[in-house]
């Protein structure tokens, strides 16, 4: 975890939030933003003015304009930052931590602002060391293999082979195409070992072809 955030005290209590549906933001994990509506440039301005955070949160109804909040995001610090020509902000957020959504404050600002509860997170800080026995990762590989034969996707299986259990689980949660209730889930699971296990029972659900021979990612 980042260096600069070793205790819950270290964070903002007061943060700017972007709500956008689908997609994740996990502690350590790296999401890629293009920024091109003026409220959010400006949220961007003032965090890049500030110490860079920002909460990126998803939506469980209300009105279109003013969609209400989940209960959980994630916060995450603004470690790559790039204008383009036309005035669009090419970031990328690294998430720190996950927090509870709090009061939501009314400061006259074209963006939405919340306090930030982060107690029941503060495990998230810290290094997750969780690992799988080898039959979880092989039922996890043979779910894994079908849910992309059955979308027709691709991964560096090498790759995925060598990978941290930490960082091949968050990467598939964030990047393989979920539905926003199950993005939600991988949130809000209670660590990394919850997160894996939500992970592996979603593949399964969705996964179709049950005479695919697993991959031997173990």
């Amino acid at each position: 975890m980042m260096a600069s955030y070793r205790q819950l005290s270290d964070l903002p209590q007061l943060i700017p939030v972007f709500p956008l549906d689908g997609a994740l933001l996990l502690p350590g994990g790296e999401l890629p933003l293009q920024i091109f509506e003026p409220r959010y440039l400006n949220m961007v301005d003032d965090a890049m003015a500030g110490d860079r955070v920002i909460g990126m949160i998803q939506t469980r109804g209300g009105s279109r304009s003013r969609p209400k909040l989940a209960q959980v995001g994630c916060v995450g610090r603004i470690t790559s930052y790039a204008e383009t020509s036309d005035g669009r902000y090419l970031i990328t957020l690294t998430g720190v931590c996950r927090f509870q959504a709090g009061e939501e404050l009314d400061l006259r600002l074209p963006y939405r602002q919340l306090r930030a509860n982060y107690e029941r997170f503060g495990d998230d800080l810290g290094d997750d060391e969780a690992v799988a026995s080898e039959a979880a990762r092989s039922r996890f590989a043979t779910a894994l293999k079908r849910y992309l034969n059955q979308r027709e996707l691709d991964i560096d299986w090498e790759t995925a082979h060598e990978a941290p259990l930490e960082a091949l689980v968050n990467s598939l949660c964030m990047g393989l195409p979920f539905e926003p209730a199950e993005k939600q889930a991988f949130l809000e699971a209670p660590d990394l070992a919850g997160r894996f296990e939500v992970l592996t029972t979603l593949l399964e659900i969705d996964a179709s072809d049950p005479d695919d021979e697993p991959h031997p990612l173990q």
